[in-house]
């Protein structure tokens, strides 16, 4: 009750604007999400989630992920909703680093509308990437768990916090090859907690793969067999 009465407090000091075009009265207006860049599935890598793979991927073949130890992909599947442009970038950075928690809806909203029929099949547990220590104290809330709870509901699927949070730096400062380094066994299953066989693992924004890649090892070792990575954007 008392957190209810702050966001009615807030509401009325701060008006809840669009991310993106300031309009008031919703955190995401439908004309900025009509405008979005949203990723053809028809187009996309079905294995890495790729905006442009669908025959022949640039992003997940050989070459490119032998830095990160693999021939292919660590999970069975990916996809995200949006390309990474400046749009998208400032529903991302005002939803988990200005503190607009209403945005989870409408992003898992959109997260919801991209999930295959297939993935579903199986009735997977939604898992979540999440944030450090330092990161969910500095803005009071764990982002990539919301999404999770919010995609819980919209799919009725379980919400499954598997992972504990990891001990590494901030990846937004790192180059490609320091991303890397930084997330090798970063992860761990939360202790006493066994993974569902097939698991959809969510996070807000895939730009190397790197945190996936490890969120997806450790999900494996937890007891995994299918996992697919589930994200809102692509870089």
């Amino acid at each position: 009750m008392r957190e209810r009465a702050f966001e009615v407090f807030a509401e009325t000091l701060f008006p809840t604007r669009c991310a993106i075009c300031d309009a008031p009265g919703t955190p995401l207006c439908p004309e900025c999400t009509r405008r979005l860049p949203y990723i053809d599935t028809l187009l996309a890598c079905p294995r890495c989630g790729a905006p442009f793979g669908r025959i022949q991927c640039t992003e997940c073949n050989s070459v490119l992920l032998a830095p990160f130890g693999y021939q292919e992909p660590p999970w069975d599947e990916a996809a995200s909703a949006v390309i990474l442009t400046d749009e998208a970038r400032r529903v991302v950075t005002t939803y988990k680093d200005q503190g607009e928690r209403a945005l989870a809806r409408p992003i898992a909203a959109i997260m919801t509308r991209l999930v295959p029929p297939s993935w579903l099949a199986a009735r997977p547990a939604i898992a979540f990437v999440p944030a450090t220590v330092a990161a969910r104290r500095r803005r009071g809330f764990d982002h990539a768990e919301l999404l999770a709870r919010e995609l819980s509901w919209a799919l009725e699927a379980d919400l499954a916090p598997l992972l504990s949070p990891p001990r590494r730096l901030d990846q937004r400062k790192l180059s490609r090859t320091a991303r890397i380094q930084n997330m090798r066994e970063s992860f761990s299953v939360l202790p006493g907690a066994t993974a569902p066989r097939t698991v959809i693992v969510v996070d807000d924004v895939c730009t190397t793969g790197s945190t996936l890649f490890a969120a997806t090892e450790a999900l494996r070792k937890g007891g995994a067999e299918t996992i697919y990575a589930l994200t809102f954007a692509r870089a």
